[in-house]
Formats: structure tokens, sequence, C-alpha cells
């Protein structure tokens, strides 16, 4: 009992600032990324293990016990015939996506950051809402679905907004991408669509030219200018 105390001591800035503790809220290795994972809806633990395959099942534990004991996230059990427990964020919890969208849109400006890193679903959707730029497109409306696994989005897109939401069936859209989260990312901020196709990593059902119309919203910022010497010597 003694060790957890100085433990849970250790993890405080004593600082009243409200960036120490945000930090001391979400800044705990693993933790901004499960708060990531549960942007788009409630999970099952399992969930969350497969998304994050490098985070142990004892340490997503810890990590959602304090979670839940910040009031950031909660659970609660699905009703028949689910009848499962999932975690969800709490209304404050969801007010930190723009932490994750403006720490992920800083960070890939990084020359370090690496896309060919694996990504999760929500991470990838996460991604089209962060990158999107209102205006881009005048006139452009499309309901767009997204399949991986079990795994089904639907992302409506509009001139002024993007919206993601977690679904059932992909009936209602007028293309649907087929592959992994790399692959879609690839289509949109690398290789392309037809390299990821002739590869068999991405397919589509319907209107081609809707899916690369879509796929032209998204760009990554430029890098940002770093002295050489901190390339050189590692840091970067």
């Amino acid at each position: 009992m003694k060790l957890e105390k100085i433990t849970e001591r250790s993890r405080r800035y004593d600082d009243a600032c409200g960036t120490a503790h945000g930090l001391e809220l979400l800044g705990e290795r693993w933790t901004l990324l499960i708060v990531r994972e549960l942007m788009l809806g409630p999970r099952r633990f399992s969930d969350l293990r497969r998304d994050l395959p490098g985070l142990s099942a004892n340490v997503l534990t810890q990590r959602l016990e304090t979670l839940e004991a910040n009031g950031v996230v909660r659970r609660r059990t699905l009703p028949p015939p689910a009848s499962v427990q999932v975690y969800e964020l709490t209304d404050w919890g969801y007010e930190a996506e723009p932490v994750i969208q403006t720490l992920g849109r800083w960070a890939v400006r990084s020359p370090g950051h690496d896309p060919n890193q694996p990504i999760s679903a929500v991470s990838i959707m996460l991604s089209f809402r962060t990158m999107f730029a209102p205006g881009v497109r005048p006139g452009f409306d499309a309901a767009i679905g997204y399949r991986t696994g079990e795994q089904r989005f639907r992302i409506a897109v509009a001139p002024d907004r993007l919206t993601v939401r977690r679904v059932e069936t992909l009936d209602d859209t007028d293309v649907v991408f087929i592959g992994s989260p790399e692959a879609l990312g690839a289509a949109a901020y690398g290789p392309g669509l037809g390299a990821m196709e002739a590869q068999g990593a991405l397919r589509i059902e319907g209107s081609r030219e809707i899916a690369e119309r879509f796929l032209a919203l998204f760009e990554l910022p430029p890098k940002a200018m770093v002295p050489s010497a901190f390339r050189s010597n590692g840091v970067i």
C-alpha cells in the first residue's frame, strides 16, 4: 500500500497549470490512445486490446480503472441480447477530442513521423475528421462507407462538415471502401487509391468518382523545419 501511494504521488506535478493537470489525467503511457479508441462510441475490453496490440491486458485494466476514477470513462452493460460490458467516454471525456486532433496535427509535421506504422480503424476515421478542411470541395455532399473486419463506419461529407459514426449496415452510402486502416490511409495520404487496389489491399464498391473526390479532401500538413543537428544526432 505504501509503494502504491508513492507511485501515485510521483505522477503528480504539484502545478496549478491546467496543462499539468491534463497530463496527470491523460499523460500516462497508453492513456490518450485509449481515449482515442473510445471517441466513436463504446468498446468492449477485447476491442481495445485488439486495436492497441502493444498494450497488455494488465496495463489496459489499470488505465481504464484510473480513467474511470477520474471521471473520463464509465462502464455500462449493453441491454439484451448483447448483455456485455463496455467502456465509454463520459460527456466530459468526449471533450478531449480537440486535444487529440491538435496534438495529432502538430505531431505529423515531425520529420520523424512514420505514416507506414500500423493504425487503428478509429484512428484513421479521426484523422479524416481532423484533416478535413470545410469549403475545400464546394458542393460535395456524399455518404462514404468503410468496412474493415467486423467494423463499419459511415462518413457523411458536406461542404462545411464531416461526421463519422459506427453503423451496422452500409446500405445508404455512395461508395464503400473495404480494406485495412493502413491501406485506406495510404489511399488518402500516400500512393493513392490505384496503388492500393493494385496491391489488393483496398477495394471499393460503388462510385469511383466519389471515392476519388473523397480521398482528395485530405492532405497532411508540411513537415516542420528542424535543425539538421537534431536529425543527425538521432533526436528525430
